[in-house]
Formats: C-alpha cells, sequence, structure tokens
C-alpha cells in the first residue's frame, strides 16, 4: 500500500492525503488522548512494539496482547508481550504512537506501521509513510524540539 502526501499537507496547511486516489482524512487533536487508537483501538495499527527494536516492523496476533493508555498492544511472540509487559515505557512510542513529524507541527496524524518508523536514541518513532520520516531525518534536532513542546498540548 502506498501513502502520498498532498501539497497542502506538505506545506503545513490542512491535513489531507490521497490514498490509492482517495482521500484521506487525516486525525486531528480530537482524536487524540494517550495513545494513537485510530486502528480500531489498537496501538501502532496492531504491530509489535517489541520488535521495531529488533530492526523489524511486524504485525502483532489477537491472542497477544497488552491493553495500555486505552488502547490495546498487539505482539508478535509471548517473549515480546512479557518484554512489554515487564517495562512498558522502555517500548512505547514517542508521542502516543501519532506521526512524530505531525506532532512537531502540531497535528495528529496516523501513521503507517511499515514504511515509517525508526529507533533511535532507544525510543520508538512513527510517521505517516517514509516520505514524511525522510523530512523528520532532514531536520531531525528541529522537528524533535517543536514534537517536545506540542505534545503535552496535544495529548491533553
Amino acid at each position: 500500500m502506498t501513502f502520498m502526501i498532498n501539497r497542502r499537507l506538505m506545506l503545513g496547511g490542512l491535513a489531507g492525503a490521497t490514498l490509492g486516489g482517495s482521500s484521506l482524512a487525516l486525525a486531528q487533536s480530537r482524536t487524540g488522548g494517550t495513545i494513537n487508537q485510530m486502528h480500531a483501538g489498537q496501538a501502532l495499527m496492531g504491530y509489535d512494539a517489541v520488535a521495531y527494536f529488533a530492526g523489524t516492523a511486524v504485525a502483532g496476533r489477537e491472542d497477544l496482547t497488552v491493553a495500555r493508555g486505552g488502547g490495546t498492544y498487539r505482539f508478535a511472540t509471548a517473549q515480546n508481550r512479557d518484554a512489554f509487559q515487564s517495562n512498558p515505557a522502555r517500548y512505547e512510542p514517542q508521542y502516543g504512537g501519532f506521526c512524530a513529524w505531525g506532532v512537531a507541527n502540531g497535528k495528529l496524524f496516523a501513521i503507517d506501521p511499515v514504511a515509517g518508523w525508526e529507533v533511535r536514541d532507544n525510543k520508538l518513532f512513527v510517521f505517516f509513510n517514509a516520505g514524511v520520516m525522510g523530512l523528520w531525518r532532514a531536520d531531525r534536532a528541529t522537528l524533535l524540539g517543536r514534537a517536545e513542546q506540542n505534545w503535552p498540548r496535544l495529548n491533553a
């Protein structure tokens, strides 16, 4: 599945994108909360938070879950579930699992759990897509500072 950002999103205007030629509405702050639950209540769209730290994006299983922060995390293995349960703060994504670039720009965007993620300084950052992740990487220090300032307001 390919996601493309339209010009308005790139310029920080209205949040919008195209997905296979159709419009895809992105989350605004009204859908916030402790974690990104935009995918049927599933944190990280059902992907295994611990697996990212091993360098891979892996879908979690329905029978291996942990409820936390108002959503449900899924895990690919019982070992990953147990690791998360023993230290959830170590594995939880930054900014509640919303797109880090979006948070830096004062918005809460959905993520692409396969193409848009990185583990940096032992923290998981997720992104709308690989293109947005590239924008983040190009100016990481500035955007990280802005995201840290914006997150308390967006998470209220």
